[in-house]
């Protein structure tokens, strides 16, 4: 049952109903019924730290697992239903829709590979995830000496003091504007103190933002500068960089808001009131009274000059603190991946099909989102063996058109075609059955070769 869970997650993502009749499809097919799903989803609840330890386990024993380098960031699901309960709680969503919702933590290897994961309900405070969860690597796992990359939103003291001890060390973005005043304006100096990695040479940052000759020329660097700081009792160290491929990023970014924000002045001055600081309406300045003091009849909006350029002040700034003594470069190498957990919640909630959850009991819900974690392992690691020469959707396009068709007697016709992607499976997992008919014996062999 587990089994085709997983196969019908990655290839027809549905309903646990649906998944029963789908698998239908699949050339073994199911020897159970709805409730025997049902049964099971109880069992893969109750044992889910067993599964996660020896998926762990096992992945050693058939890949070298890059796990002294761990990254970790949340997510929630959202149900479908109109009033909580004691897991499915009332939360901020991230895809902001007003349903009940419940919580996410997820650690990847350093190799993008899904190594434990936990849910919670979704009123619980992220930053307390962390701590629990690593500890589960600890104990149940084996592996006790690792450096945990995270957001800014997950970096709480906390977390910080706990992954400062032993063998453990932390890589954490540090929001500019929340450091302390005199770190902020030491960050915000352009003029001295930075370097690129290598190099022992300094710039003035002040004079690159702004020369397009220059931007072009170190495009794709990184300058840095860096200070030891203690903060709440921890010694860490504040590495600032500057990216011109970051600014020229953040600069399009904002224009675009701030076209926005002047069609939302033109059409619909009603609608100016924001309260998200990412929205397009933080541009618009209201004026709610005349030149001598006294109210206006009737308010007059505009783009806000002076907000613009407080924000452009941090263009193409990035702040990480570490209590790693590493090289800077191989510091900002380790953060610069954390895209691949965002990558794999879209997988999971995109790709998979992972939300909405159609199941109330908790033990239930859990053993769903297990099976969505096994599926993106098993997906992670194939896309690995493919040597990451292709995107998640040509993968999945590719596994999903890979049909046959039954001949009665003789065996089994392919009905996909061939492909690039075909040609390095088979070659992966060293089988054909694109090339000519496959019989039932050869297929029996196949299922026996892929079950060791």
């Amino acid at each position: 049952i587990l089994s085709k869970l997983i196969y019908s997650r990655i290839i027809f993502p549905s309903s646990k109903l649906k998944t029963l009749e789908l698998s239908k499809k699949f050339i073994e097919q199911p020897n159970f019924e709805y409730q025997h799903i049902l049964r099971a989803l109880e069992v893969i609840s109750k044992e889910s730290d067993f599964i996660q330890s020896e998926l762990y386990k096992n992945s050693i024993k058939n890949s070298k697992r890059n796990d002294k380098i761990l990254f970790y960031d949340c997510t929630n699901y959202y149900f479908e239903i109109e009033e909580d309960d004691d897991f499915r709680k009332y939360g901020k969503s991230k895809e902001h829709r007003p349903n009940p919702i419940i919580g996410m933590g997820l650690f990847l290897d350093g190799d993008g590979i899904p190594l434990a994961f936990n849910n919670f309900p979704g009123n619980q405070n992220e930053q307390v995830t962390l701590k629990p969860l690593e500890e589960k690597i600890i104990n149940d796992f084996g592996n006790s000496e690792f450096v945990v990359c995270t957001d800014a939103g997950l970096s709480s003291n906390i977390n910080k003091k706990f992954n400062n001890k032993g063998n453990r060390k932390f890589v954490t973005t540090q929001s500019l504007k929340k450091l302390k005043g005199f770190l902020t304006e030491w960050s915000l100096d352009l003029t001295k103190g930075w370097k690129l990695p290598g190099s022992d040479k300094t710039f003035n940052i002040s004079k690159l933002r702004e020369d397009e000759n220059l931007i072009k020329q170190y495009y794709n660097k990184i300058f840095y500068k860096e200070r030891w700081i203690k903060e709440d009792g921890i010694e860490q160290r504040l590495i600032i960089t500057f990216s011109p491929k970051y600014q020229e990023y953040q600069k399009k970014i904002r224009q675009k808001q701030i076209n926005r924000a002047e069609k939302i002045i033109e059409n619909n001055p009603k609608k100016i009131r924001s309260n998200n600081e990412n929205d397009p309406k933080r541009f618009i300045e209201t004026i709610t009274t005349t030149s001598n003091g006294e109210v206006a009849n009737e308010n007059h909006h505009s783009i806000d000059n002076n907000k613009i350029a407080e924000e452009a002040k941090y263009d193409g700034l990035y702040a990480v603190c570490t209590n790693l003594e590493d090289d800077v470069q191989d510091i900002i190498n380790i953060n610069r991946r954390r895209w691949e957990i965002e990558e794999s919640f879209r997988i999971m909630k995109s790709d998979f099909l992972a939300r909405p959850v159609n199941l109330s009991r908790e033990d239930r819900i859990k053993a769903h989102f297990m099976t969505c974690f096994i599926s993106l392992f098993i997906y992670r690691l194939l896309e690995r063996k493919l040597d990451y020469k292709y995107t998640s959707s040509q993968i999945l396009e590719t596994l999903r058109n890979m049909t046959m068709l039954e001949q009665k007697g003789l065996g089994f016709e392919p009905e996909y075609e061939r492909t690039d992607i075909t040609d390095d499976l088979h070659d992966i997992f060293n089988f054909n059955t694109d090339l000519e008919m496959v019989s039932y014996k050869k297929m029996k062999k196949i299922f026996s070769n892929i079950e060791k």
